[in-house]
């Protein structure tokens, strides 16, 4: 395939939030069509009405547009070949399934569904392969009805022939051998093509030269093929991504594992530039065998033959170390524009200059101390709370100012003779008081202050968050906390 000639796609289904999957393939599609000089097209596939959700087509684009992963057609900027909604194709699938009727390849099939369910026990009673019995096969309506257990309106069933092709050619797995497979439906009784039909329809009308998706489909891959040759077109190339996996091995689900949401990647605060790193990282290696990596590195260096076949374990702690790196490289601008909406939801940020102000003073002191940018909210409590407001959190209380009013009265007349207010100012004035007049070592000595000041056992650096609350504040919270 000539560079240039590359065109990939993904195809969520609107289901509800977009899965992290639809994230993950979507990074390896355009890596590879990034470095072809390619296309890298976004196709909706929203067949399965009884689990659409109107809502998600758009969380998918807001979602992929925060990470950066920009894709050349789809329903949202059109295309040379839109729609690229299959509910807007029915049309299109129709006039193939009437040739797969004509040729041979496929056939109606009446049976209710009561009537499927009780094959199917049967067949498992029994202990024998499950799958369609082909009762309908060969029969008009009529003579289908004698039988019984038939209904009005048909769906539509490739007939599988013996020597159906098992074996194919994997990007990344090499020589494939996959299962037999069942009579597959390929239109139902509602006039909607199935999965099956309707994706090999669209990729060979849409030009899909490589198909990169989940390995859970190397299993239908033979349908596929059977489709491609039946209607006379020519196949694309395969490549089955590994699986991400929870810890205990299970295929990462939205019931399972909150992270398997890409909405909750925002929500809790990771970067765009992480949470790609990270995907990158559970599939591919780069011949460096660096680990932090951006997508230019892994588009540069791309070769489907450096991609994972084991099931990667998705790592919340890997990603919380990549995401601090990320952070900390950030422009001290960057991070505070960042920050905002964190503090906007929790209540604390009100946009004025003085809260901007406070803002641009803090974020210096907590750029290191962060693995996710929600957690500014805690770090940055104690800075936008008001005094009436504030109160220390009962475990910091309980352990830290139980008995300690003699240590924060010190403290506050040490510090309210101060002309100036500074970091060194404030520290010098608390060692001499604390350490030197009263002999406590300085984890001893800043514990109750940092409690009294912060409201919690962990903090920015205390002398710096002293200084940066200001004289007023810092006295008026020790001289509560001491009584």
């Amino acid at each position: 395939m000539s560079t240039g000639n590359v065109r990939l796609r993904v195809a969520p289904s609107p289901t509800g939030d977009p899965h992290v999957g639809t994230a993950y393939m979507s990074l390896f599609n355009l890596a590879f069509v990034r470095q072809q000089g390619g296309q890298f097209v976004l196709r909706v596939e929203d067949t399965d009405r009884a689990r659409f959700d109107p809502t998600s087509e758009q969380q998918v684009y807001d979602t992929l547009a925060w990470l950066g992963l920009q894709w050349d057609e789809g329903p949202d900027i059109g295309g040379p070949y839109a729609p690229y909604r299959q509910s807007e194709r029915l049309d299109t699938y129709r006039p193939f399934v009437d040739q797969l009727l004509a040729s041979g390849h496929a056939y109606h099939c009446w049976c209710t569904p009561d009537r499927l369910t009780e094959m199917r026990e049967d067949q498992q009673k029994r202990k024998v392969p499950t799958g369609y019995d082909r009762l309908c096969v060969g029969k008009s309506y009529e003579q289908r009805v004698e039988l019984g257990g038939a209904q009005a309106t048909p769906v539509v069933r490739m007939l599988i022939p013996d020597d159906a092709p098992l074996h194919f050619t994997d990007l990344i797995r090499g020589e494939v051998n996959a299962p037999r497979p069942d009579d597959q439906v390929i239109l139902k009784g509602d006039g909607f093509p199935t999965y099956h039909l309707a994706v090999v329809v669209d990729d060979h009308l849409m030009g899909i030269t490589h198909v990169v998706r989940g390995e859970e489909w190397i299993s239908s891959t033979p349908k596929h093929l059977l489709l491609f040759d039946w209607l006379g077109w020519e196949r694309p190339a395969f490549a089955h991504m590994p699986l991400l996996r929870n810890v205990d091995k299970s295929k990462i689900s939205k019931r399972k594992n909150p992270a398997a949401r890409l909405t909750w990647f925002q929500e809790q605060g990771y970067l765009p530039e992480a949470l790609l790193n990270f995907l990158g990282l559970l599939g591919y290696s780069l011949p460096s065998g660096e680990e932090v990596f951006t997508f230019a590195d892994m588009s540069a260096s791309f070769d489907w033959t450096r991609v994972n076949t084991v099931g990667p374990v998705f790592d919340l702690d890997k990603l919380g170390w990549l995401n601090g790196h990320y952070i900390r490289e950030l422009p001290a601008p960057s991070l505070q524009s960042q920050l905002v909406p964190f503090l906007t939801a929790a209540g604390l940020y009100d946009g004025s200059p003085e809260h901007e102000a406070l803002l641009a003073g803090a974020v210096p002191l907590i750029q290191t101390r962060m693995a996710l940018l929600s957690e500014c909210v805690d770090l940055l409590r104690c800075f936008f709370v008001s005094d009436e407001s504030f109160e220390v959190d009962p475990a910091a209380r309980e352990k830290s100012l139980v008995a300690a009013g003699p240590v924060l009265t010190a403290c506050a007349d040490a510090l309210s003779a101060l002309s100036t207010w500074t970091v060194e100012s404030v520290q010098g004035a608390m060692d001499a008081a604390l350490i030197e007049g009263l002999g406590l070592k300085r984890g001893k000595a800043y514990a109750p202050v940092r409690a009294a000041v912060c409201g919690s056992m962990i903090s920015p650096p205390l002398p710096e968050s002293m200084a940066l609350l200001g004289k007023d504040r810092v006295l008026t919270r020790l001289r509560a906390a001491a009584v």
